[in-house]
């Protein structure tokens, strides 16, 4: 598959709205107040941004622009029926990017709507469990051997045309197929459940899917965070893990103007989220260890945290775009099953390089 690069950025908007089309006595139709982030992916071409790494930045800024005029708003005064849905719409006819690829809309820290150019739309909703659990097929010194325990969250995404709707399959149905799950799940012993005995993330992925597809044909993925940096995602066919690393690094943009505070020094808390496509492992029932990836990209960590970027060898320019790229190069060797690099400056905000499928968004 080719590659593909992309530019990404989020920004936070406070308003009140009231969603007339729900049933009558839902919560929702009575007037009620979020704080929005607007999410925007796109393929920016050269030329495009004042200078040579300076397109997030503009994305940002026209990102920004665009939803001020939802700021601290009553949304049915704005669209006459203000779903997450409609919201990504709103945003999509009136960013003027090019290379727009998908708008999206999280309304809490929970639940959005993720729109791409087809008027297809991603409506996801998390949810969280407390349980216990051991890996009975790892080596005797794997700490995952030993009886312990997270906090999982999940995610479940549904997909749908939406084209002349106003809205796919409501959270409230996400919420309602959960309830029996979570009964299953919470505060249990996960390898004492039928079809759990060997309770991977990539196995209890798989779980779900089985249990919720049969409810819910617009499912498309679910997504099992095991800790709040490694998970997998499954989608019925394919598994796809990933796992999170953070790095505190000095940067500066050595195309922008002298004037500008970025041609300077200056530095950020960057996250850095590697995506690895693999097939399953039927022994261990896992795909890939996260704690092999972690240890496979230790020497290229050990280049970025607490370092000035622009100090890698060949790499001219420290923007997101121009990293993701010297991260695929770096890494091609040591983890060849990785296929998506995401990379943030700050929250929602970065470079995403995919040359894989581009599976679901994550929420911030």
């Amino acid at each position: 598959m080719s590659e593909r690069l992309f530019h990404v950025a989020a920004a936070p908007f406070e308003a009140a709205r009231r969603v007339a089309i729900l049933p009558e006595g839902h919560r929702a139709r009575r007037l009620h107040g979020h704080g929005f982030v607007a999410r925007v992916r796109a393929e920016i071409p050269d030329g495009w941004a004042p200078f040579r790494g300076g397109e997030g930045d503009r994305l940002t800024q026209a990102l920004g622009d665009c939803i001020a005029e939802l700021d601290y708003r009553d949304l049915n005064e704005v669209l006459p029926i203000p779903t997450d849905e409609n919201l990504a719409r709103w945003v999509r006819q009136r960013l003027a990017v090019p290379g727009l690829d998908s708008v999206g809309i999280q309304s809490t820290p929970h639940q959005g709507a993720d729109l791409d150019g087809r008027d297809h739309v991603h409506v996801w909703r998390r949810f969280r469990f407390e349980a216990a659990h051991h890996l009975p097929r790892v080596a005797a010194d794997h700490p995952c051997g030993r009886l312990h325990g997270h906090g999982f969250e999940v995610i479940l995404h549904a997909d749908q045309d939406l084209a002349g709707h106003d809205m796919g399959p409501d959270f409230d149905r996400l919420e309602a197929l959960w309830v029996p799950l979570h009964e299953a799940l919470h505060q249990r012993y996960l390898n004492e459940i039928p079809g759990l005995e060997n309770p991977t993330s990539e196995m209890l992925a798989r779980w779900l899917w089985d249990r919720v597809r049969p409810e819910l044909p617009a499912l498309s993925c679910v997504s099992v965070y095991e800790t709040a940096t490694a998970g997998c995602h499954f989608d019925g066919r394919h598994f796809r893990i990933w796992k999170e690393q953070r790095f505190e690094s000095a940067v500066r943009r050595v195309h922008a103007p002298a004037d500008d505070p970025r041609h300077g020094w200056h530095g950020h808390s960057y996250l850095l989220r590697l995506h690895l496509t693999a097939p399953l492992d039927e022994v261990h029932g896992w795909t890939i260890d996260y704690g092999d990836v972690k240890a496979l990209f230790a020497p290229i960590y050990r280049q970025l945290d607490h370092h000035p970027l622009n100090d890698l060898p060949h790499l001219d320019e420290a923007a997101p775009g121009h990293l993701v790229s010297w991260l695929r190069e770096a890494c091609a060797a040591a983890l060849p099953q990785l296929d998506r690099i995401d990379l943030y400056e700050t929250p929602g905000c970065g470079a995403l390089l995919c040359w894989g499928d581009l599976g679901p968004n994550l929420p911030l």
